[in-house]
């Protein structure tokens, strides 16, 4: 991804820690902008720079949780109850284009860093508030709370299991991502009038918006989701698990009929065409169990490479469950590593944060 004029020339200040709104400065940080990262000395800074994995190497200044959204950012120690720590911060955002924090609202108007009291000082920035629950709503909230709290974890796990979480920090992410929309559409708006703005994301609302077809089944069928693995409740078979006779597992993504129907031929279970129960995506889905049994015990007469190489050739969907080491065997994988200097020479590493690329035509190309 190549850096951006726009972008290049925009100043961030981050007051924000934990994940999502450290992942829209990195974001900012990737397109060129220049972030400017504020940590409290007094607490030993964002906290999860202590959040190590019991392999990591300790004599690293900060854990690979930080690393993963900190990525090309200026960081400051500032206690801003100390009056000259209080007023270069004051300076930063006097002339910041953009301004990310995630305080509790009650702690940002105490400090006088809500968005109105910034914009008061800095009619034309873009002040970017995360919560948890929302501007009136002071609990605090971290991501599991809000998996639990949207519903996710009740959805999530095996049947009769007990609720899962998702293994990465779901809610996070996903407001993070709203707050990016968010904050161009401001940056938009800015561009065209010189005005600044508050955008305000919470996590919960965050969280709700991506229930999609899960919310739309309670809210039209009045079907309350149940756990089921990784099977989808509208899609068979979907996400369900099959194995190789080399133990090594797979997925399919069975969208259609004409999938369904390759399927069959490939794995010489013609007869299932004819076969009432799953004659359609409905009632393969009201038949899911059997239907799975039978895909089962034929998928194991075959190594997973050589199925997958049959799949892929028809044009079926379908996957390896691959390990975080066989992920980063991946060119693509790969190619999205960024690396990144400590202070003693050591490097870090992370994925980055975008996941598209800008392609501008070439001159006489777009006429």
């Amino acid at each position: 991804m190549r850096t951006l004029p726009l972008f290049s020339s925009l100043k961030v200040v981050e007051l924000a820690g934990v994940l999502a709104g450290p992942a829209v400065g990195m974001f900012l940080a990737e397109l060129g902008a220049r972030v400017i990262k504020i940590e409290n000395p007094k607490t030993g800074g964002d906290m999860t720079r202590h959040w190590r994995l019991p392999c990591e190497d300790p004599s690293y200044p900060e854990s690979a949780y930080y690393c993963s959204v900190n990525w090309g950012k200026e960081v400051l120690f500032l206690d801003i109850n100390e009056p000259k720590d209080r007023q270069r911060l004051d300076e930063l955002l006097k002339d910041a284009d953009i301004v990310i924090s995630n305080f509790k609202p009650e702690s940002a108007r105490r400090m006088q860093l809500d968005g109105a009291a910034i914009l008061k000082n800095n009619p034309g920035a873009i002040v970017a508030e995360l919560s948890g629950f929302g501007a009136d709503d002071g609990r605090p909230a971290f991501d599991v709370v809000l998996q639990a709290e949207a519903g996710f974890m009740y959805m999530n796990g095996e049947p009769g299991g007990v609720p899962v979480k998702m293994p990465v920090a779901l809610i996070d992410v996903l407001a993070a991502h709203q707050m990016k929309e968010a904050m161009l559409i401001a940056l938009l708006e800015r561009q065209m009038t010189g005005n600044g703005a508050v955008v305000r994301v919470s996590l919960l609302e965050a969280a709700l918006s991506a229930l999609a077809n899960q919310a739309t089944n309670w809210l039209m069928a009045g079907h309350i989701p149940q756990p089921m693995g990784s099977a989808h409740p509208n899609i068979a078979p979907y996400g369900d698990v099959f194995y190789g006779k080399d133990g090594k597992a797979l997925v399919l993504a069975i969208g259609t009929e004409g999938h369904f129907e390759k399927l069959c031929q490939i794995l010489e279970l013609k007869e299932l065409l004819s076969d009432s129960r799953f004659a359609t995506n409905v009632q393969r889905v009201a038949h899911r169990e059997g239907l799975i049994a039978i895909l089962a015990a034929a998928i194991a007469q075959y190594d997973r490479a050589d199925l997958l190489e049959k799949l892929l050739a028809n044009g079926i969907p379908a996957g390896s469950i691959r390990n975080m080491q066989e992920v980063f065997e991946m060119p693509t994988a790969q190619a999205m590593v960024l690396e990144e200097k400590t202070a003693d020479g050591r490097i870090t590493r992370r994925m980055r944060t975008l996941g598209f690329e800008l392609v501008k035509p070439k001159s006489g190309e777009a006429q």
